[in-house]
């Protein structure tokens, strides 16, 4: 079969949730013997055609003009449509589904979309009403999490099916971490955008406490953004130099190496969809602490592989954090749950079921 999959940035410059889990998605069903095309933005320095590990990626656009650039990269995805003639589109995010209503419309090719949390972040009026449009005329829809399934069933009166993001388990799973039988010190770890969406902020506020109690604390940064420099001017206002260290960005073959380095893992998001990076952190053995927001509650059972807590709140984030380096035996049961939990995530499974929605329109 050939599939078009619509997505608005895809590494190697993006390599954030979406991006990360497209490529993932790709490369599976390729192995499955599907012929997938990758519809994208055109990143400077890179070709418009490639191929990449037996899927073709065409990137499209690459000039912004203000604020005709989304409609003049929405026509070239078009036009890339009806060049490609795929049997299926499948569109990661719902904002970008006006290019595959068109090609259904003037093409008669069917799509699908993917709703991955983004999708009801920025609840502009003309972002909605493009939203409303393109997930009424799908002819699937399919939903990160339980929550995002329960916001788009406002606009889409059909069923909705759940599947969450894999992961490549082989890749994160925890191996033995001997330094953790000689050193003293905890190290927290923080993967993301550093957005003040994330949270990093309360983060360091609660890191800041949590010192001031347990000396051998360490927190370990890992992403790059807009705040880094307010977040390190932060640090260095809390005289948090030694305790905090900021990474940047490293490469995503290496994230499972600090991952190791970890014992455990925050997520202080005041918004979210579904974070592959908890995923990760799950299979690296690391217990979570993550804000309870949107539908991360569907990852982290409270008590069991982790803790909730509400956003914003730097004080019971640091009182969780102080909680599990304290209670060793408990982290290492939290640790163990993660381990166990963690294999019913794997993109074989994942695109398995992705696959079967495929085979389900193609036969209408």
């Amino acid at each position: 079969m050939k599939i078009a999959i619509i997505v608005h940035f895809f590494p190697p410059k993006w390599i954030r949730g979406m991006e990360i889990a497209t490529y993932n998605i790709a490369r599976h069903l390729t192995k499955k013997g599907h012929d997938i095309h990758i519809i994208t933005w055109l990143d400077e320095g890179l070709p418009k055609e490639s191929d990449i590990e037996g899927f073709h990626v065409h990137r499209v656009c690459g000039k912004n003009i203000r604020f005709l650039t989304p409609l003049l990269f929405w026509f070239k995805i078009f036009l890339c449509l009806r060049r490609v003639k795929p049997d299926i589109v499948h569109v990661q995010n719902s904002g970008m589904g006006i290019p595959a209503y068109f090609s259904k419309k003037l093409l008669q090719i069917p799509y699908i979309i993917y709703g991955r949390g983004s999708d009801f972040r920025f609840p502009w009026i003309s972002k909605m009403g493009i939203m409303q449009l393109s997930i009424r005329n799908a002819d699937a829809i399919i939903a990160l999490t339980q929550d995002m399934k329960v916001k788009m069933e406002s606009f889409y009166k059909g069923e909705i099916k759940v599947i969450p993001n894999g992961i490549e388990l082989e890749r994160f799973i925890k191996k033995e971490k001997l330094t953790n039988k000689i050193k003293q010190n905890k190290t927290i770890i923080y993967v993301g955008s550093l957005i003040s969406l994330k949270g990093v902020n309360y983060l360091i506020k609660a890191i800041d406490i949590v010192n001031k109690k347990y000396k051998n604390i360490r927190l370990l940064i890992i992403g790059e953004g807009e705040d880094r420099i307010i977040l390190e001017n932060m640090v260095k206002d809390l005289q948090l130099d030694n305790v905090v260290k900021f990474t940047g960005l490293i490469p995503n073959t290496e994230l499972p190496n600090y991952l190791q380095m970890g014992d455990i893992f925050v997520l202080p998001s005041l918004s979210e969809g579904f974070p592959n990076v908890l995923l990760e952190a799950m299979a690296a053995g690391l217990p979570i602490i993550s804000t309870n927001v949107c539908g991360l509650s569907e990852i982290i059972k409270d008590g069991e592989n982790g803790y909730l807590v509400d956003p914003r709140n730097h004080e019971i984030l640091a009182e969780k954090i102080l909680f599990l380096v304290q209670n060793p035996k408990i982290q290492e049961r939290i640790s163990n749950n993660n381990l166990k939990e963690i294999m019913k995530y794997s993109w074989s499974s994942v695109t398995e079921q992705i696959e079967q929605i495929y085979y389900s329109i193609k036969d209408l």
